[in-house]
């Protein structure tokens, strides 16, 4: 069982990373916007994101679309996603990859 929740983690992540913040050529979870995954029993996840900023554009599609392609992968049932602005977004959660993306590093 353990197993097979880390296969879908692994497919929510490659999911994950095919969604983009409108403003910056970076993937969400590289961006740091991911804070937890949890893959419970039966198919369900938790999700805790932030935006990068309360103000950001995309502040109700951004979570729609995560949402949505969460719950197109293989083995999620259903979705429990929680928007956070704690701790508020920073650079420092950039992942070394959006770092050079972004010309950081």
């Amino acid at each position: 069982m353990e197993k097979e929740f880390l296969n879908i983690e692994s497919d929510i992540v490659k999911v994950l990373k095919t969604v983009y913040d409108p403003e910056i050529p970076v993937n969400i979870y590289d961006l740091g916007l991911i804070y937890e995954i949890e893959v419970r029993d039966e198919g369900k996840v938790k999700i805790v994101m932030t935006l990068t900023s309360p103000n950001c554009p995309v502040a109700e599609s951004l979570p729609e679309e995560v949402y949505e392609k969460v719950l197109a992968v293989d083995g999620v049932n259903d979705v429990e996603l929680h928007l956070t602005f704690d701790p508020p977004w920073s650079k420092d959660m950039l992942s070394e990859e959006a770092m050079l993306e972004l010309g950081l590093l």
